[in-house]
Protein backbone atom coordinates (compact mmCIF):
# COMPACT_ATOMS: atom_id res chain seq x y z
CA UNK A 1 0.00 0.00 0.00
CA UNK A 2 2.89 2.22 0.75
CA UNK A 3 4.44 2.06 -2.83
CA UNK A 4 0.87 3.46 -3.88
CA UNK A 5 1.16 6.16 -2.32
CA UNK A 6 4.45 6.99 -3.04
CA UNK A 7 3.13 6.74 -6.25
CA UNK A 8 0.76 9.18 -6.26
CA UNK A 9 3.20 11.89 -4.32
CA UNK A 10 5.70 11.29 -7.56
CA UNK A 11 2.50 11.70 -9.93
CA UNK A 12 1.12 14.76 -8.00
CA UNK A 13 4.96 16.34 -8.03
CA UNK A 14 5.55 15.28 -12.21
CA UNK A 15 2.46 17.01 -13.12
CA UNK A 16 2.96 20.01 -10.94
CA UNK A 17 6.31 20.50 -12.68
CA UNK A 18 4.91 20.02 -16.05
CA UNK A 19 1.97 22.18 -15.25
CA UNK A 20 5.00 24.63 -14.91
CA UNK A 21 7.22 23.78 -17.63
CA UNK A 22 4.01 23.86 -20.21
CA UNK A 23 2.89 26.69 -18.70
CA UNK A 24 6.22 28.78 -19.40
CA UNK A 25 6.49 27.56 -22.75
CA UNK A 26 2.55 27.93 -23.71
CA UNK A 27 2.43 31.46 -22.57
CA UNK A 28 6.12 32.46 -23.30
CA UNK A 29 4.97 31.65 -26.75
CA UNK A 30 1.84 33.27 -26.86
CA UNK A 31 3.67 36.51 -25.30
CA UNK A 32 5.92 36.29 -28.83
CA UNK A 33 3.06 36.09 -30.47
CA UNK A 34 1.40 39.16 -28.85
CA UNK A 35 4.40 40.70 -30.04
CA UNK A 36 4.63 40.17 -33.53
CA UNK A 37 1.01 40.85 -33.33
CA UNK A 38 1.27 43.94 -32.28
CA UNK A 39 -0.18 44.17 -29.58
CA UNK A 40 0.86 46.51 -27.06
CA UNK A 41 4.04 45.81 -24.51
CA UNK A 42 2.00 46.45 -21.52
CA UNK A 43 -1.02 44.28 -22.52
CA UNK A 44 0.88 41.14 -23.52
CA UNK A 45 3.09 41.04 -20.41
CA UNK A 46 -0.51 42.04 -17.98
CA UNK A 47 -1.48 38.40 -20.33
CA UNK A 48 1.44 36.52 -19.51
CA UNK A 49 1.71 37.44 -15.90
CA UNK A 50 -1.52 36.47 -15.50
CA UNK A 51 -1.77 33.38 -17.47
CA UNK A 52 1.76 32.04 -15.72
CA UNK A 53 0.66 33.55 -12.00
CA UNK A 54 -2.45 30.76 -12.96
CA UNK A 55 -0.11 27.53 -13.37
CA UNK A 56 2.01 28.90 -10.37
CA UNK A 57 -1.14 28.71 -8.65
CA UNK A 58 -1.88 25.00 -10.05
CA UNK A 59 1.58 23.34 -9.72
CA UNK A 60 1.24 24.97 -5.73
CA UNK A 61 -2.16 23.14 -5.14
CA UNK A 62 -0.35 19.76 -6.29
CA UNK A 63 2.61 20.25 -4.43
CA UNK A 64 0.29 20.88 -1.66
CA UNK A 65 -1.30 17.67 -2.20
CA UNK A 66 1.81 15.51 -2.64
CA UNK A 67 3.19 16.83 0.87
CA UNK A 68 0.10 16.33 2.55
CA UNK A 69 -0.09 12.25 1.00
CA UNK A 70 3.38 11.87 1.83
CA UNK A 71 3.10 12.62 5.51
CA UNK A 72 -0.29 11.39 6.23
CA UNK A 73 0.53 7.96 4.63
CA UNK A 74 4.29 7.49 4.64
CA UNK A 75 5.67 9.48 7.37
CA UNK A 76 3.14 10.18 10.20
CA UNK A 77 5.66 11.45 12.97
CA UNK A 78 5.48 14.53 15.16
CA UNK A 79 8.43 15.99 13.49
CA UNK A 80 6.71 15.06 9.95
CA UNK A 81 3.50 16.79 10.96
CA UNK A 82 5.37 20.16 12.16
CA UNK A 83 7.43 20.44 8.40
CA UNK A 84 4.17 19.38 6.97
CA UNK A 85 2.08 22.57 8.54
CA UNK A 86 5.18 24.63 8.06
CA UNK A 87 5.27 23.35 4.03
CA UNK A 88 1.38 23.70 3.91
CA UNK A 89 1.36 28.00 5.61
CA UNK A 90 4.41 28.49 3.43
CA UNK A 91 2.73 27.47 0.17
CA UNK A 92 -0.34 28.68 1.56
CA UNK A 93 0.84 32.28 1.83
CA UNK A 94 2.45 32.14 -1.18
CA UNK A 95 -1.15 31.05 -2.93
CA UNK A 96 -2.60 33.91 -1.32
CA UNK A 97 0.20 36.13 -2.34
CA UNK A 98 -0.15 35.12 -5.85
CA UNK A 99 -3.49 35.42 -5.62
CA UNK A 100 -3.66 39.25 -4.58
CA UNK A 101 -1.02 40.16 -7.21
CA UNK A 102 -2.96 37.87 -10.55
CA UNK A 103 -6.59 39.51 -9.14
CA UNK A 104 -5.77 42.83 -6.84
CA UNK A 105 -8.04 40.96 -4.35
CA UNK A 106 -7.90 37.91 -1.19
CA UNK A 107 -9.35 35.06 -2.57
CA UNK A 108 -11.98 35.15 -0.03
CA UNK A 109 -13.55 38.45 -1.70
CA UNK A 110 -13.84 37.20 -4.99
CA UNK A 111 -17.47 36.03 -4.68
CA UNK A 112 -17.76 40.46 -3.36
CA UNK A 113 -16.26 41.50 -6.45
CA UNK A 114 -19.11 39.45 -8.69
CA UNK A 115 -21.54 40.73 -6.77
CA UNK A 116 -22.47 37.31 -5.60
CA UNK A 117 -22.73 36.85 -1.73
CA UNK A 118 -22.00 33.41 0.09
CA UNK A 119 -24.03 34.40 3.09
CA UNK A 120 -27.66 33.15 3.42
Amino acid sequence: MKELFKIAVVAFESIAVMVLILGTVLFIGRFVMQMFQGTNLQEAYRDFREEFGRSLLIAVDLLVAADIILTAALDLSFESLGVLGLLVLIRTFLHFILELELTGHWPWQSSRKHGIRSEP
